[in-house]
């Protein structure tokens, strides 16, 4: 178990260096986002993911190809579980799709009947090592995908207190809805 938390842990921090060493805009989303949101007010109630997502781009997807194929990753297109594509790395021509780098884009829809679109680059800061999407983007995106582990992710940023109604005065009125009902029904 230790080594897989290193390892993904290791990925993530590789591809955040390579791609800021190339100069390619990114941020972070996803279950690692939501680990370093809920670290930085309980370490303990941080929850492993078992891949990173990271949020390009359109226009800077060239550059973060070249960038990854020269830190020894492999660009693929996958099949999506919604039946759409997907940009992935993968750490050789040996690694497994559980194991890849997931590509989100900027400004875009996951799936062309998502609620919202993905967040900026630019909703990102410096934290530490990486560039991690801001909270206010993060849950939106959360709540625009809102599949179970998008709930459980929420679910675990307002256990530690990171969520709350006045939230959801920013949101669309969809967002917002799902907001409201996730913090009052935080066991469904």
């Amino acid at each position: 178990m230790d080594d897989a938390v290193t390892k993904v842990r290791r990925r993530l921090l590789h591809v955040s260096a390579s791609l800021h060493a190339a100069g390619v805009p990114y941020a972070v989303v996803g279950g690692n986002a939501v680990a370093a949101w809920v670290s930085r007010v309980d370490e303990a109630a941080v929850r492993n993911t078992r891949d990173v997502d990271i949020l390009l781009r359109r226009e800077d997807f060239p550059d973060a190809i070249k960038a990854m194929a020269e830190a020894g990753y492999t660009h693929r297109k996958i099949s999506s579980l919604g039946g759409g594509v997907m940009d992935v790395f993968l750490e050789g021509p040996e690694a497994k799709v559980r194991d890849a780098v997931h590509v989100l884009f900027a400004g875009e829809r996951v799936k062309p009947d998502a609620s919202a679109v993905n967040a900026s680059v630019d909703e990102a800061e410096d934290a530490g090592d990486i560039r991690l999407i801001s909270l206010p983007a993060l849950v939106r995106m959360k709540l625009a995908a809102w599949r179970d582990k998008d709930r459980m992710h929420l679910r675990d940023l307002a256990g530690v207190g990171l969520l709350d109604p006045a939230l959801a005065a920013g949101l669309p009125p969809l967002l917002a809805e799902r907001l409201e009902f996730l913090l009052a029904n935080p066991e469904e």
